[in-house]
């Protein structure tokens, strides 16, 4: 499966600054993308190995061992057109300054992780269109070439074997539900119509869980349909692919959806409004007094400022509730703070996706939110930012 995606506007990169997995191992970076393949891609090449070895023997007897080098070969070959199929993502993705993070050869296939999404449903269309056509103009090359060489050979068979997983490639991801790339231009077809690009989201996503239930049943029923007579073992496999696939399908389906809610609401997050009322102390101010302050006050954070009155640090909320109530008292709000780095203030005016990007490069649990002339207004904390997104994806009303 191929599925071009954007990166999902959702909660900022791992608190402790780390880069994101890179999702692994690193191939190369043709036109500065980097592509990787997964340890599942491992997997699924041993399989199509066997599969096709397997079959190999049926129609060219006589090999030996060889099959399966043969077998090894295709498979290489296959997921070779399935980078082409995500580099053709890849080349319109630059080409509207989308930004491309990164491509993954995977399991059932492979994935374009396009940054953005795109400001304009023809943009979306030409996006996911470019895939399914560069595979369908690689099952015409294979075809050229099988008609050049003698049928019943080695090179026959495997240009036949590669013309026809790229024919599938291409259909497959011509149907109409996300994540595939005919949802996006079904997607985009209702957004064009509409002018609402989440009706558009709606109509694929539906259609793309409608998929995914007729992946899971009817993909074995064709599979005895055209082998009566496999094996029990083929039949149970012919089961398992049908259900990954259609779970993955369905999952892809609801990742869509979140993202789209993500992206109504996200423009609706201000600072302003997700800061918490904060009291100052210093650094030595005992943890049980500072509490009660802040409780006094109605406030929920507590920033540490030095003698000057200059804010140095935040107390962390998870620290404190590590902090036994009846210890609270003789332990110092210094030991429970986290002192104020480059990038964990923020300013008040601050909104919607910025809060985001702002976040993302100076991950914290805590941030200090200030006033255009510097004073301070309060703390932004991350689980309210969470909270505030979790409850747009539910659909919930945030107050």
């Amino acid at each position: 499966m191929n599925d071009t995606k954007g990166r999902a506007p959702g909660k900022p990169d791992s608190p402790d600054g780390a880069e994101p997995p890179r999702g692994g191992i690193l191939m190369g970076r043709p036109f500065g993308v980097p592509v990787y393949v997964t340890p599942s891609w491992f997997l699924v090449a041993a399989l199509i190995t066997w599969v096709f070895g397997s079959r190999l023997d049926e129609v060219l007897p006589g090999l030996g061992a060889t099959r399966y080098l043969l077998a090894f070969s295709f498979a290489v070959a296959f997921y070779g057109s399935v980078l082409v199929h995500e580099l053709a993502h890849t080349v319109v993705g630059l080409r509207y300054k989308l930004g491309v993070r990164r491509i993954q050869l995977q399991f059932l296939g492979g994935i374009s992780e396009i940054e953005k999404e795109a400001d304009r449903p023809w943009r979306e269309f030409w996006l996911a269109l470019v895939g399914p056509l560069l595979s369908l103009v690689l099952a015409g090359a294979f075809w050229a070439g099988l008609r050049a060489v003698d049928p019943g050979t080695v090179p026959a068979v495997l240009l036949a074997g590669l013309m026809i997983s790229n024919l599938v490639v291409a259909a497959f991801n011509l149907l109409p539900g996300l994540p595939l790339d005919g949802g996006r231009m079904l997607r985009a077809v209702v957004w064009a119509v509409t002018g609402n690009p989440m009706k558009g989201t709606l109509a694929a996503v539906w259609t793309g869980r409608a998929l995914a239930v007729a992946v899971v049943l009817a993909l074995p029923v064709l599979g005895s349909a055209q082998q009566p007579e496999r094996s029990t073992g083929e039949a149970m496999l012919d089961g398992v692919l049908a259900a990954i696939l259609g779970f993955i399908i369905w999952q892809g389906a609801g990742n869509a959806l979140r993202n789209a809610r993500l992206k109504e609401v996200l423009p609706g997050l201000k600072v302003r409004d997700l800061a918490r009322r904060s009291i100052d102390v210093t650094a030595d101010t005992p943890l049980g007094e500072a509490l009660r302050r802040a409780h006094e006050a109605h406030a929920g954070a507590i920033v540490v400022v030095d003698g000057r009155g200059e804010p140095i640090a935040l107390v962390k909320e998870s620290a404190v509730s590590g902090v036994p109530e009846h210890r609270r008292p003789w332990i110092a709000v210094s030991a429970v703070s986290r002192d104020l780095e480059p990038g964990h203030t923020l300013p008040v005016d601050l909104a919607g996706e910025q809060i985001l990007e702002t976040m993302r490069r100076a991950p914290a649990s805590e941030y200090l939110v200030v006033r255009a002339d510097g004073t301070v207004y309060g703390v932004l904390s991350l689980a309210d930012l969470e909270r505030r997104l979790a409850s747009a994806l539910l659909g919930r009303p945030t107050v």
